[in-house]
């Protein structure tokens, strides 16, 4: 029975993401009128604590994703490249991970896909935080004044993330 709720869970957090993914974004509400970040203390992947306070001062990427997510598979890629390429310039990433395959099924995909940024494990505080969140993945940007600058819900091409880095990096 729970094998059959969680396999029609699934398939609808599948449509519901790709129908989601394919909707226009929206732009960033006015200077000013943008909503401060909710606090967050999680456990990264690696055993330590990570709070929004670590970030302090730089633009960050929240991405709330899954092992099992076709449309989070997809980004992960882009990521890691924009980490990589915008890291010692003021940028950190923070993925947030659902987890419903169990740890070690997490901790193998980070290393399968070379995922080279913090992940920390999903809290129930967070998701209210943050939610309601209807799909992953689902990101937020969020500026240096730790305020949430944008919200993605559905797979965003690399160019999005990149532009939203920028902009916020030069501000």
């Amino acid at each position: 029975m729970r094998r059959g709720i969680l396999a029609v869970f699934t398939i609808f957090m599948l449509t519901l993401g790709a129908q989601i993914g394919c909707t226009a974004q929206k732009e960033p509400a006015a200077s000013g009128t943008l909503k401060k970040a909710p606090a967050f203390s999680l456990t990264r992947t690696d055993g330590k604590t990570v709070t929004l306070a670590d970030y302090k001062g730089k633009v960050l990427i929240i991405d709330f994703w899954d092992t099992w997510c076709p449309p989070c598979r997809m980004e992960i890629p882009h990521f890691i490249e924009l980490y990589t390429q915008y890291r010692s310039k003021g940028f950190e990433m923070l993925g947030v991970v659902l987890g419903r395959e169990g740890k070690k099924t997490v901790e193998n995909f980070i290393v399968n896909y070379k995922i080279n940024y913090p992940n920390a494990y999903s809290t129930e505080a967070f998701l209210n935080g943050y939610g309601p969140v209807n799909g992953i993945p689902t990101t937020w940007v969020i500026n240096k004044k730790g305020e949430i600058y944008q919200t993605y819900v559905g797979y965003r091409d690399k160019a999005v993330f990149e532009a939203d880095i920028k902009a916020l990096l030069a501000q």
